[in-house]
């Protein structure tokens, strides 16, 4: 049980990084942004392109990729995500949508279906000894660096002047505005760090599950509800439900394997019937 629980916080880990993300494009653009999965398998595919055609290696694919991706990310957003600032939130879901197809097609057209194999880093081969069980050391890993970054972003959010206004832009931004701060600045670089997450996540992935153009869309949607289940905009809400999502996957793979693919749904579905702003989720989302 202690190690498919381990097995959950590593699961979580993706889930966290990823629905912080989310989290934070959408506390301050308003966008819900379906393409994070895209971006996601992008930082995957970057990963892997770098190791194949450069000689690459891993530790400088994860530098690189996420700055890659959120410079990508910002231009995004200033190209065409500010131009549907202030209509319905349908065309921002559209935009996205739309944007998630053409980038798995691009990569399908490149590299087909085909799962592209990507070696670990021999620095973080072999098993690492945790007492009660031997465990993968690229694992524990994944699992101390997410925490990290999580943890990071949230000490940049509550304990520097910028992340205080960003984090205020995030839950707050009509606030925010009346109190006088240029929200609109905020925004590309937010919506790009939201991308460079997703990215993070896509080059940790790389070495651990199949490289595929499908891989994001695979997953979106377990993030979607996490999202939802830690409180839409609720930056502190979205990783705390990624690592419990990833634990309640991983205990139900092991008790209830036959609800382990809608698990996360019922989970969904109970917390909007008794929070219907989520779990830390403001409660004028409910009204």
């Amino acid at each position: 049980m202690l190690q498919q629980a381990f097995n959950g916080l590593v699961g979580g880990a993706f889930y966290a990084l990823l629905a912080l993300g989310l989290s934070v494009i959408f506390g301050m653009l308003g966008v819900v942004n379906f393409a994070h999965g895209a971006f996601y398998m992008l930082g995957a595919f970057g990963a892997y392109v770098l190791l194949d055609s450069f000689g690459v290696n891993f530790w400088v694919a994860l530098a690189v990729v996420p700055l890659v991706l959120g410079a990508a990310g910002v231009l995004v957003e200033r190209v065409f995500v500010r131009r549907l600032t202030g209509l319905d939130p349908l065309y921002g879901f559209l935009f996205t949508f739309g944007l998630a197809l053409i980038l798995q097609d691009a990569v399908k057209r490149e590299y087909g279906v085909q799962s592209q194999p990507y070696p670990r880093p021999a620095a973080l081969s072999g098993s690492l000894d945790l007492g009660l069980f031997d465990y993968p050391v690229y694992q524990v890993f994944v699992l101390v660096l997410s925490v990290l970054v999580c943890a990071a972003t949230w000490l940049a959010m509550t304990r520097t002047r910028v992340g205080v206004i960003v984090r205020a832009a995030t839950e707050r931004p009509e606030l925010t505005r009346a109190l006088g701060i240029d929200v609109g600045r905020w925004v590309a670089p937010v919506f790009g760090f939201g991308i460079a997450l997703a990215g993070l996540a896509g080059v940790l992935a790389a070495p651990m599950r199949a490289v595929n153009p499908l891989m994001g869309a695979d997953l979106i949607i377990t993030v979607f509800a996490v999202v939802v289940i830690g409180g839409l905009g609720s930056i502190f809400g979205s990783v705390a439900a990624g690592f419990g999502i990833g634990l309640v996957s991983a205990l139900g793979n092991l008790y209830v394997p036959a609800l382990s693919q809608t698990l996360v749904f019922i989970v969904m579905a109970a917390v909007l019937l008794w929070r219907p702003a989520g779990l830390f989720g403001r409660e004028e989302a409910a009204l």
